[in-house]
């Protein structure tokens, strides 16, 4: 796809034979950036600083990431490759790159034995650039599932995506990684990939409030959607703090259900300043863009062993 955001840079570093990887969101030269948390189980960098309440406001780099709490570790790779080039936010000593990020949890295909780390991190920097950016079995969605409510051997294949939408000048894009215990649903509340009978058919037909009491919870922290809303609008960091939590919303949208207890639901807002625009529209845009981003990142997912994906093999 096509996403073309200036002062935003996208790229992915994926282990194809493992099943997961990074992806980086770069902003060389900052964007007013916040942070919002609503899932229980979130693995999360920098959460702190990005609250609304905090003084510094410019992020370098959001990274989304697998490996659960060792996939925290890619963000250290990406501020080397910031530093090397003098980004970050400036001190009396030197530049210091402020990188956020979020993990996914996704050891199901490889059994938490080859979590990214720090090159991986780099390799995703170093592979960011505006244009056409690959979607579905990349970077932190090389090995996300989604549909997981009833039970494991119903789950299909989650992934990458993004969407974007021009409004004159203004620009709004989000990226979302997806790995929920929900179903993806189509804008009309259809089902478009999630818990399946085995038949051709889905099990929500079987169980409408989407809850069987066979299946069991789901382990607490090992399902999440990220997502992370790229505008060139101008906005305060409190602004951008309320275009996060506009974000939950696109995720409520697209994903039934969403935010569910074992669930680290995370959403990053980024915003590089370059034309005015209301608000009420770039939030409006935003849940818009989050929900067909949830949407296009199962689209573009393919099957990985006997997990079906939308995308085929």
């Amino acid at each position: 796809m096509t996403f073309e955001i200036a002062g935003i840079e996208i790229g992915h570093a994926t282990d194809e034979n493992h099943h997961t990887g990074c992806t980086v969101i770069l902003c060389r030269q900052g964007a007013v950036g916040s942070v919002d948390v609503r899932g229980t189980g979130p693995g999360t960098r920098e959460a702190a600083l990005l609250g609304p309440e905090r003084p510094l406001h410019k992020v370098n780099a959001v990274v989304l990431t697998g490996g659960s709490a060792f996939g925290l570790a890619t963000a250290d790779g990406v501020v080397r490759y910031l530093a090397e080039g003098g980004y970050g936010h400036v001190t009396p000593v030197r530049p210091v790159p402020i990188v956020a990020g979020a993990v996914v949890f996704d050891f199901f295909h490889n059994r938490g034995q080859h979590p990214p780390g720090p090159e991986t991190g780099y390799a995703a920097a170093q592979a960011a650039r505006p244009g056409d950016v690959a979607q579905g079995n990349v970077g932190a969605g090389a090995g996300v599932l989604v549909g997981k409510w009833a039970g494991f051997e119903a789950m299909m294949k989650g992934g990458f995506g993004l969407a974007t939408v021009r409004l004159g000048e203004l620009v709004v894009g989000a990226a979302a990684v997806v790995n929920s215990i929900g179903d993806v649903l189509n804008a009309d509340g259809s089902v478009l990939a999630g818990a399946h009978d085995g038949q051709g058919g889905w099990m929500v037909e079987q169980y409408p409030l989407r809850y069987t009491p066979h299946a069991g919870p789901p382990p607490v922290g090992a399902n999440t959607t990220l997502a992370v809303v790229m505008t060139n609008a101008k906005m305060s960091k409190l602004e951008s703090y309320r275009l996060a939590q506009n974000a939950h919303d696109g995720m409520a949208i697209a994903i039934r259900p969403a935010h569910m207890d074992h669930e680290g639901d995370t959403a990053f807002s980024l915003a590089t300043e370059k034309v005015e625009a209301p608000f009420a529209q770039v939030a409006s845009a935003a849940t818009e863009m989050v929900a067909e981003a949830i949407r296009n990142a199962v689209r573009h997912a393919r099957t990985v062993g006997p997990v079906p994906g939308l995308a085929g093999d």
